[in-house]
């Protein structure tokens, strides 16, 4: 797995992403919550996708919200369904992209198995989230959902999601997390970052 054919992978994809992105209010409202999603707040949206979750941040007041996907394609259909200057879209490398701001929030939603590696991930997205604000990995299915999920036409671009233990346990030198489950419906790991 490396990033150009995770990038070439989700250009593809891009096009008929939205048809296919089923999106559950309760679950996110679930996810959003968690994550510290409020009014004034400056969201890190990490492999934004086409942007589906921008009206949703948007709807809860978010100041500004940086949407960053390693697709040109993704990138490009994300930028052009808003125009919000609350919203900035990023064709970039979350895992090399100088922070320009640091943000209250940093979301990961149905994305995190397409990174190579996970601690890496991690360290980076910690330099983005203020202290006291909040990273939040999660994905809208359970967890062997989404070990069937990416065994299929995505398994060359993913890898198996972890448990939320484990994740939890690559996140706590820099979050406190205080939420770490996966169900029958959901994936979600979240936590405040130390100061």
């Amino acid at each position: 797995m490396n990033k150009k054919e995770i990038a070439a992978y989700f250009d593809k994809q891009a096009p008929g992403w939205d048809a296919h992105m089923v999106t559950d209010d309760a679950k996110l409202r679930r996810i959003l919550d968690a994550a510290g999603v409020r009014p004034r707040v400056t969201v890190l949206d990490v492999a934004c996708g086409t942007g589906v979750l921008f009206p949703y941040y948007l709807a809860r007041d978010a100041a500004r919200v940086i949407g960053v996907d390693i697709s040109a394609e993704m990138a490009r259909i994300a930028a052009a369904k808003l125009h919000d200057p609350r919203v900035e879209v990023l064709c970039a490398d979350i895992e090399t992209l100088p922070v320009h701001l640091r943000c209250d929030c940093a979301v990961v939603y149905n994305a995190f198995p397409h990174f190579e590696d996970p601690a890496r991930l991690i360290g980076s997205l910690a330099r983005w989230v203020k202290p006291g604000g909040r990273l939040t990995v999660a994905h809208g299915m359970s967890l062997a959902a989404l070990h069937r999920h990416h065994a299929g036409r995505a398994e060359h671009v993913s890898r198996e999601m972890l448990s939320p233990e484990a994740l939890a346990a690559l996140m706590a030198p820099w979050f406190a997390v205080d939420t770490a489950l996966a169900d029958e419906g959901i994936y979600l790991v979240s936590g405040q970052r130390r100061a």
